[in-house]
C-alpha cells in the first residue's frame, strides 16, 4: 500500500481550479461578512485581538474540515460511494446544518472541565489569549497531521491546547507547582484510555457487522453469480446444439420444427403455460434451465438480509441524531417519543430498502449489492456528518464563543452565546478545509489503510455512528475520530487485508496531541501576552 502523502490520482482532477477559486472568494466573502458583524458584535472592543482571535477561530474549523471531516469521509470516498467534489457537497450541506440548527444556544467557555482557573484571578484578557492559544496550537497540530495523512483528535487536540496556556499562565501567576494542580488530571487519563477502548471497540463492532454482512450476504450472493453463470453457460451451450441439430434437418423438417418454435416462442411470454404446452426440446431445455433459475433465489439475501440491515443503521443514526445531534434543541420529545420516531424510521427504511431490492431482480447481484450498500452508506455518511457538525465544531466555536463574550461584555463567564452567523462563517470555514487540505486523510483513511467496498464503509461508518452513540449514553471517554480508525482496522481484519505499518505514525500522532499541542500553546500563549 502507499505512503499517506501519496494521493491517489483519483483525488486530485484538473477541474480542481475552479472550486479552488470558489473556496476562497467564498471564504473572503463570508469571513469579510463575519468581521463586520463581529466588529459592531464586540462594540469595537480591542479591534486587534478580535481579528487576531477571529483568525485562529476560522484557522481552527479550516483545519478541524482537513482532518476530523475528512476522516469521517474518508470511507465514503475510498469505497467509490462518493466522490470528493460529492463528500463535500454532502459535507457543506450537514455539517452546517449540523452546527446551525443543532449547535445549541451555549457552549462551555472551558471544555470538558480539563482546567480549574477558580484558584486564580485571572484577568479577561489573560483568558482570551489562553483560549487564543489553544485556538492557534490545535490548528497548527491538526494542520501537521493532515499535510501527513494522519487523522489526529481535533478534541485532544483543542484540549491540550487549553491545558498547555493555562499551565503557562498558572506559572506565571502561582509558580510550576501551583499550575500543575489547576489539571484535571483524571480526565487526562481518560484521554489516554480512550486511545485504545476507542479503536478496540470500533474494531470490534465492525469486525462483528461485516462478519455478518459477508457470510448472509456477500459470501451467498457470490456462490449465486457462479451458479447463475453456470446456468448462462448452459443456455449458450443449449443454443449450439441447437443450432448444429437444427443443420441436420431435411428442409420439410426445418419448416415443421419453425413452426412449432414459433408456437413455442408465443407461448413462452405467457405466465400461465405448462411444460406440457411445450413442443420443442430447445424450449422445454430452456424451460428447464429457468426453473432452476428461479429457484435458485438469487436475490434472497438482497431481499431479507439487506433491508434488516438498513433498517438497524436506521435506528442507530436517528438515535444518533434524536439523543446526541439535536440533545441541544428542546423538541418537547419524552424518551418514548425518540423510540416511536426510531421505529418509524426503522420501518421505513426496511420497507424502502425491500421494495428497491425487487427492483433490481435484472440487474447483476454485484451491481445491486454495490448499488444498494452505496445508498446505504450515503445515508450513514450523512447522519454522521449532521451529528458531527452539531457537536465536534465546537472544539473551534466554544473557545472562539467565550473569546467573543468577553470582549463584548468585559467579564469571564461560565458560559457564552453561539450565535448563528458564528456556526454560519465556521461552518464553510470547516467544509472549506475539507476541500483543501483534506485529501491526504481521506487517502489514509479510505485507500491506504485497508481497500474499501460500498458494503464494508457502510459497516465502519454503522460501527463507528453505534459506538459514539452507546459511549455517549454511557459516558465512556472516546472520541470519534479513533473508534472510526478502528472500525477501518476492523474491517481489514475480516478481508485480512490490513495496512498494520501505517497504524505506527498513526497511533504515535494520537499519543502525541496533546503534548504537542500543550507545548505549542504554552508558546502561542507567551508571544500572545508580549504582543498585547
Amino acid at each position: 500500500m502507499s505512503h499517506p502523502s501519496q494521493i491517489d490520482p483519483a483525488l486530485k482532477s484538473s477541474s480542481d481550479k475552479p472550486f479552488n477559486l470558489f473556496f476562497v472568494g467564498l471564504l473572503a466573502l463570508v469571513g469579510g461578512y463575519f468581521l463586520i458583524w463581529g466588529i459592531d458584535y464586540t462594540a469595537d472592543h480591542h479591534l486587534p485581538i478580535f481579528l487576531a482571535a477571529s483568525a485562529f477561530g476560522l484557522f481552527m474549523a479550516f483545519n478541524i474540515g482537513g482532518n476530523d471531516v475528512a476522516n469521517a469521509f474518508g470511507t465514503s470516498v475510498g469505497a467509490g460511494t462518493l466522490t470528493v467534489k460529492q463528500a463535500l457537497l454532502v459535507a457543506a450541506v450537514f455539517e452546517v446544518s449540523g452546527a446551525v440548527i443543532a449547535g445549541g444556544e451555549v457552549t462551555q467557555t472551558i471544555r470538558k472541565g480539563i482546567v480549574d482557573l477558580s484558584g486564580f484571578t485571572v484577568k479577561p484578557l489573560d483568558f482570551i489569549f489562553i483560549m487564543m492559544a489553544a485556538l492557534l496550537a490545535a490548528a497548527l497540530w491538526l494542520l501537521f497531521a493532515s499535510r501527513r495523512g494522519l487523522p489526529v483528535s481535533t478534541t485532544h487536540s483543542i484540549i491540550g491546547g487549553i491545558v498547555g496556556s493555562s499551565i503557562a499562565l498558572g506559572t506565571i501567576l502561582g509558580g510550576s507547582d501551583s499550575a500543575l494542580s489547576l489539571v484535571h488530571w483524571g480526565q487526562i487519563g481518560s484521554i489516554a484510555i480512550s486511545w485504545v477502548l476507542s479503536p478496540l471497540l470500533g474494531g470490534l463492532v465492525s469486525y462483528a457487522l461485516l462478519s455478518l454482512i459477508k457470510q448472509h450476504i456477500l459470501r451467498y450472493n457470490e456462490q449465486a453469480e457462479s451458479e447463475l453463470e453456470v446456468i448462462r453457460e448452459e443456455k449458450r451451450e443449449i443454443k449450439k446444439q441447437h443450432k448444429k441439430d437444427f443443420e441436420r434437418l431435411s428442409e420439410i423438417q426445418k419448416i415443421s420444427y419453425n413452426s412449432a418454435m414459433a408456437r413455442d416462442s408465443h407461448i413462452f411470454v405467457d405466465s400461465d403455460f405448462s411444460e406440457e404446452d411445450i413442443e420443442t426440446d430447445y424450449y422445454r431445455k430452456l424451460y428447464e434451465v429457468n426453473e432452476r433459475k428461479n429457484n435458485l433465489e438469487a436475490t434472497r439475501a438482497l431481499e431479507t438480509w439487506v433491508p434488516v440491515i438498513a433498517a438497524l443503521g436506521g435506528a442507530v443514526i436517528s438515535s444518533m441524531l434524536l439523543f446526541k445531534g439535536l440533545k441541544n434543541i428542546d423538541l418537547h420529545l419524552s424518551t418514548l417519543n425518540n423510540f416511536l420516531i426510531v421505529g418509524m424510521v426503522s420501518a421505513s427504511i426496511w420497507m424502502a430498502t425491500y421494495i428497491y431490492a425487487r427492483t433490481l431482480k435484472n440487474t447483476s447481484l454485484s451491481r445491486s449489492t454495490f448499488l444498494m450498500f452505496s445508498w446505504m452508506q450515503v445515508f450513514t455518511a450523512s447522519g454522521f456528518a449532521f451529528s458531527h457538525g452539531s457537536n465536534d465544531i465546537a472544539n473551534a466555536i466554544g473557545p472562539f464563543a467565550a473569546i467573543l463574550d468577553v470582549l463584548r461584555t468585559g467579564v469571564v463567564g461560565a458560559e457564552a452565546a453561539v450565535p448563528s452567523v458564528v456556526m454560519i462563517t465556521f461552518g464553510v470555514a470547516l467544509v472549506g478545509g475539507l476541500w483543501f487540505v483534506g485529501k491526504e486523510v481521506i487517502q489514509t483513511v479510505g485507500h491506504n489503510l485497508t481497500q474499501m467496498h460500498p458494503a464494508s464503509g457502510f459497516a465502519a461508518e454503522l460501527a463507528a455512528a453505534a459506538v459514539v452513540m452507546l459511549a455517549s449514553l454511557l459516558g465512556l471517554p472516546v472520541s470519534s475520530t479513533h473508534i472510526l480508525i478502528g472500525a477501518v482496522l476492523g474491517i481489514g481484519l475480516v478481508n485480512r487485508q490490513t495496512n498494520w505499518s501505517l497504524m505506527k505514525p498513526i497511533g504515535l500522532a494520537w499519543i502525541i496531541t496533546l503534548p504537542a499541542a500543550g507545548l505549542l500553546s504554552a508558546g502561542c500563549f507567551l508571544v500572545l501576552r508580549q504582543l498585547f
